[in-house]
């Protein structure tokens, strides 16, 4: 079965997590994953529930002092669709060496111009500038820039510039007639949508498209195939969480700006399955929870070697970096490991996603950086709630009693594999 997958699905999966568009959009949001955590933790600031914290800050900064984090909000979550936009057209523009710049300008111009204005004072509608309109921009992205490199390599495009003219004029010259032929396709395109009576194209996607994608993905199933995709991916040597990363972003970023928001406004929070859903409670010490597995090395493990490997892996592994341990056990390709590494999370997904559908623990607020400690990373995610470490802690837990009898299997098999060499000696 290993050997059927190897040679038939890890040349695909590798060859869709080089795919240049895929990698950049994962790099686009990578570029703004620092404003989204200044973003979340402006609101988990204004909004930890413990009264007498909110009661200090009243009494020290007066009634409005959650107007500094409502502004820092403003500059980050509201707006994260225009950062993306720029970010994954300068990535992608990047991959076939043309200027980046302009093409992050290009992009950010042609979502401007089939964006349906808000109908109060004609302003840019902050509704699609967030995380609700990222699967627009995404798409807006790739193909402005698309469109874009192809027109300014045509040289039949392109105003020559007398010399001595600085190159940055020049530059922009060359830019001039495909820029405009880029948006006016995007202006095209809106009058088409408004001639069939859909003026708000990011509204008529949202409602076709991204909110039953949405609904689909705050499913304890959807969550469940992607944890199994992700560690299949890892078991074969191929980076899971960076190749299904622009599916997470896509699907799930919206279900965290919405949870933040609802959190910041007092009102119900609705999605369980998020990005630090992921983060906080299923792939603690990286992918496999293999803070779990190195625990375990200290608690049943016997072998020299097994003790070494776990004193160098522990200190990253306690920031969600896991590559030591992930080819220096190793766990890829080992088919001892194959299954705790992929039941694992399997299980922590499920009881993650039991006690928050039970209410035990709150729903995913706060964006949390993918470095997070463990237990830590449960408590921010939450909000500041103590559940969310909690469950955190019961997840390690189980993780650890699932890795011991294949620690134990692991050592027990290299014991026996050593005999026989010595044998054949």
């Amino acid at each position: 079965m290993i050997a059927f997958l190897e040679k038939n699905f890890v040349p695909i999966a590798a060859k869709i997590g080089s795919q240049r568009h895929l990698v950049a959009i994962r790099n686009g949001f990578v570029a703004i994953m620092p404003l989204m955590i200044v973003g979340s933790m402006a609101v988990l600031i204004n909004n930890l529930p413990i009264k007498s914290y909110q009661n200090f800050m009243t009494g020290l900064f007066g009634e409005g002092w959650t107007g500094f984090g409502g502004n820092l909000w403003m500059g980050s979550f509201a707006v994260m669709s225009l950062f993306v936009a720029f970010s994954i057209a300068y990535n992608l523009a990047k991959s076939y060496d043309k200027d980046g710049l302009s093409c992050g300008i290009i992009s950010i111009a042609s979502l401007m111009a089939i964006m349906n204005p808000a109908s109060e004072a004609f302003a840019i509608p902050y509704t699609w500038t967030g995380a609700q309109g990222l699967f627009i921009t995404i798409i807006v992205a790739i193909l402005s820039t698309e469109i874009f490199v192809r027109l300014i390599g045509n040289d039949r495009l392109v105003i020559k510039m007398p010399d001595g003219v600085p190159p940055a004029v020049a530059r922009s010259f060359a830019a001039l007639f495909p820029s405009i032929i880029t948006l006016s396709i995007f202006a095209f395109i809106k009058l088409f949508f408004v001639k069939i009576g859909h003026a708000d194209i990011h509204q008529f996607v949202f409602d076709f498209i991204q909110a039953p994608m949405s609904s689909m993905a705050n499913t304890v199933w959807s969550a469940m195939i992607i944890s199994l995709l992700n560690h299949l991916l890892w078991f074969f040597g191929l980076h899971g969480s960076n190749i299904l990363e622009p599916v997470m972003q896509a699907l799930y970023m919206p279900a965290i700006e919405a949870n933040a928001a609802a959190f910041q406004a007092g009102l119900p929070v609705k999605h369980i399955v998020t990005k630090p859903f992921f983060d906080a409670f299923v792939y603690m010490g990286g992918s496999g929870v293999t803070v779990a597995l190195l625990t375990a090395i200290y608690i049943a493990g016997k072998r020299k070697h097994m003790k070494n490997l776990a004193n160098l892996s522990i200190a990253p592994a306690l920031f969600n970096i896991n590559e030591p341990v992930m080819f220096g056990l190793p766990i890829v390709l080992n088919p001892v490991f194959i299954i705790p590494f992929i039941l694992t999370p399997f299980i922590l997904t499920l009881t993650s996603y039991g006690a928050i559908a039970m209410n035990l623990v709150p729903k995913t607020v706060v964006f949390i950086p993918w470095t997070t400690p463990p237990i830590i990373g449960g408590i921010l995610a939450t909000g500041g709630s103590f559940a969310g470490g909690a469950l955190a802690l019961i997840n390690l837990s189980i993780a650890i009693a699932i890795y011991i009898p294949f620690i134990i299997i692991a050592e027990k098999a290299e014991e026996k594999k050593e005999k026989e060499e010595k044998n054949v000696i």
